[in-house]
């Protein structure tokens, strides 16, 4: 049957890919942005232009619309955010999912030894910093951890939206993905410059993009609520995704360890001083399947080796 769904978000990256396959499946679908980038919807979906983090404006933009079978909000990025989706859609939505990420995970450390099971991370649990200046435009990448942590604990704590946390693995794409980490080492392995690392076995989880809007199509279609992990088998490290690239673009690649330890992250988008990979198992007992990293790792790193030349 049918739904009427809001994406907040839906003009680039997993969201537009979100939208499409929403629309493909018969969905009454509405986009909510500010308006500043185009999308390729036409007349086949509603918009709604309005800026995210304006409480004011997000309520009175939604006033008179709704209800809402399915909220997917992309852009929920720390407390603020949920507070204003709680106001905004409380009684008005049958199903809110919160996109978040592997990331979150980094307030437990590096330390765990296995998989992490959403169970590790207990949201709720977690402080809120209620004087942190969390739309402060400077300080974006500096709290994208914390405020995706802050943010579904807020959305926990509260309790009235029927919640759904996908935690998504790293996600690699083409030459679209504008965070420019898989790009970073496929011009590193291009230009023959060495890649430091902190830790050679410190794997960690990926997933494709087509794969994360196939995976956030699926949660909102689905009754259970709470986390749940997203990430295909055949976890890597920043030391064996570049051996990976190595292969795939035949050129040898340089690595060497790092004199010390060193900040997560620093040498590398993905380096870490230790594991990070997700257990899979709840998404896997409600019925969804991942496949591996070596069913599209390849042709995804060729589609940068292509941007390359």
């Amino acid at each position: 049957m049918p739904k009427d769904i809001l994406v907040i978000g839906g003009t680039r990256y997993i969201g537009k890919l979100l939208v499409q396959r929403l629309l493909r499946a018969g969905h009454r679908v509405t986009i909510a942005t500010r308006g500043y980038a185009p999308d390729p919807f036409g007349g086949r979906i509603a918009r709604v232009r309005v800026d995210r983090r304006n409480e004011t404006a997000m309520r009175n933009a939604f006033a008179g619309l709704g209800p809402f079978d399915i909220v997917y909000d992309q852009m929920c990025y720390n407390p603020l955010d949920a507070a204003i989706a709680v106001r905004t859609f409380a009684g008005k939505v049958g199903r809110y999912v919160m996109a978040s990420t592997i990331d979150a995970y980094r307030v437990l450390g590096y330390g765990l030894g296995r998989p992490l099971a959403e169970s590790d991370l207990a949201a709720g649990a977690q402080t809120i910093d209620t004087g942190y200046p969390w739309h402060d435009p400077c300080r974006a990448t500096e709290c994208y951890v914390r405020g995706k942590v802050q943010a579904e604990a807020y959305l926990v704590r509260d309790g009235s939206l029927p919640l759904v946390t996908p935690r998504l693995a790293h996600v690699l794409a083409g030459p679209e993905d504008f965070t420019g980490r898989l790009a970073h080492y496929v011009e590193l392995a291009r230009l023959g410059e060495a890649l430091e690392y902190s830790n050679a076995d410190a794997a960690l989880s990926f997933m494709p993009l087509q794969g994360a809007a196939d995976f956030l199509a699926w949660v909102g279609m689905q009754d259970f609520t709470g986390p749940v992990n997203a990430a295909c088998d055949g976890a890597l490290s920043a030391a064996g995704l570049f051996e990976r690239i190595g292969a795939v673009l035949d050129t040898d690649v340089t690595m060497r360890p790092a004199a010390a330890p060193v900040e997560p992250g620093r040498l590398s988008p993905f380096d870490l001083p230790g594991a990070m990979v997700l257990d899979t198992s709840r998404a896997k007992a409600l019925g969804y399947r991942f496949g591996h990293c070596d069913d599209w790792i390849d042709d995804t790193i060729q589609l940068h080796d292509l941007a390359f030349v």
